[in-house]
């Protein structure tokens, strides 16, 4: 059997393909970049294409030939510079099971969400709903899987950030401790999806993957801070509501940069309307159930790397902000006080040059600073920041080498900014 996987070298889609291949399906991958998705999951076929765009039922045409059944592990968060939630969850996949009545591609297993409803609070939620609803009322076999919390040996999205909150150090801050999560591991969710492939469940059922019993969102903070090898915090610290609402608004904000930031307003809006689900009809059907949290976590290993990956993401965005701060906030003084930085260097230059050479460094300071905060463009210029770092370090000791013995040492002071924009280009990854 040929599948055509969406989202294949996402954190769920990763395992789904890895546990199709190995049951021996024949998958092809489908995501926005083939070259980085052939290097992230490489020994399968793989496609090109935004799903966003695709939202006709001819769009998916030429990547539906020969396939026998379609596997939807896609998805987006929320709204963005470089998402449309509507797009991808709705009107893309309302295209393609369209194309696949169209052109006889009988399965379809939608990987969905719990609680999504057409009135849900979330466009996440009511994207998934309305893709749901085509497929309930099309003429495929289908099934629709529902995940509550996905836990794995890696992490990302929602996962990545809960381990980011396990690592604060000493105390452990929450917001919605109380509220209810039931999870699921990885690999049941792609087992899952094999299973319902070689008809082992029965279709045209909406089935919820979650744990039986689950847990407060704190219990499952606290289980990852354990798992991870963190010492238990010394107190656990209750956040007023208006402090995630801020952070989530700044997510927000992030998202219209370019960036995928795990807590936006929609995951807080999740969250706060808890992530439940019921297992008895899975469990019925003869899927295996899906283990407690403290199962899963014992099935995995946790080593010095999920630590260090927790720390850096924690401090990720700061580093972003720190970095893209010091050069705004360089530039900006460089024009404000021009005419003293144009006195440092006008003893070897002509008053004209000198002018000319710190209104010029002020621009390219800040076009760097901006250039950090717009996610395309991070790695360029956190390159350039040190390129024009160890240009202004070079051409100061020529032309100014009694800087070096400034006592508030401003050449000095220029080469922690190199280190931290090293830290930024180590840490900058989407996947």
């Amino acid at each position: 059997m040929k599948v055509l996987l969406l989202g294949a070298y996402g954190f769920i889609g990763r395992d789904v393909a890895r546990t199709l291949t190995r049951a021996g399906f024949e998958v092809k991958g489908l995501g926005r970049s083939a070259r980085t998705a052939g290097r992230l999951v490489p020994g399968i076929a793989w496609a090109s294409a935004d799903i966003a765009t695709l939202r006709q039922p001819r769009d998916w045409f030429p990547f539906l030939s020969g396939i026998d059944a379609v596997v939807n592990a896609s998805g987006v968060l929320q709204d963005g510079a470089r998402d449309r939630v509507d797009a991808t969850q709705a009107d893309a996949i309302q295209a393609l099971i369209s194309a696949c009545e169209n052109l006889g591609v009988p399965r379809f297993v939608q990987i969905s969400a719990p609680d999504a409803r057409m009135d849900a609070t979330s466009a996440f939620l009511r994207s998934k709903a309305i893709a749901d609803a085509a497929l309930r009322s099309s003429a495929l076999t289908w099934v629709i899987l529902r995940p509550g919390l996905v836990i794995g040996a890696n992490a990302q999205g929602g996962s990545a950030f809960l381990r980011a909150l396990a690592a604060f150090p000493a105390v452990q801050p929450m917001v919605l401790a109380g509220q209810k999560v039931f999870t699921v591991a990885l690999q049941e969710v792609a087992d899952a999806v094999r299973d319902v492939l070689l008809d082992h469940v029965p279709v045209k059922r909406t089935y919820d993957l979650v744990e039986p019993m689950g847990g407060t969102l704190a219990d499952v903070v606290l289980s990852l801070r354990g798992f991870m090898g963190f010492p238990a915090p010394r107190a656990l610290i209750h956040l007023p509501g208006v402090s995630g609402t801020v952070i989530a608004k700044l997510g927000d904000l992030a998202g219209w940069l370019g960036w995928r930031p795990p807590l936006r307003t929609t995951a807080l809006r999740v969250l706060a309307e808890g992530v439940v689900g019921d297992p008895t009809a899975w469990r019925d059907a003869g899927g295996r159930p899906p283990a407690p949290l403290a199962e899963t976590l014992n099935t995995l290993s946790a080593t010095a790397q999920d630590r260090l990956f927790a720390r850096a993401m924690l401090i990720f965005p700061l580093l972003v902000v720190m970095l893209a701060g010091f050069w705004v906030a360089s530039g900006v003084i460089g024009f404000w006080r021009w005419p003293e930085a144009a006195a440092v260097v006008k003893a070897v230059m002509p008053p004209l040059l000198a002018r000319i050479s710190v209104w010029a460094g002020a621009s390219i300071d800040i076009a760097i600073g901006l250039g950090v905060l717009w996610r395309p463009t991070t790695r360029r210029a956190a390159w350039g920041s040190i390129v024009v770092a160890l240009g202004y370090l070079g051409l100061g000791s020529i032309l100014t080498p009694l800087l070096w013995a400034d006592p508030l040492g401003p050449f000095v002071k220029v080469i922690p900014a190199i280190g931290l924009a090293l830290a930024v280009l180590a840490s900058a990854e989407d996947r």
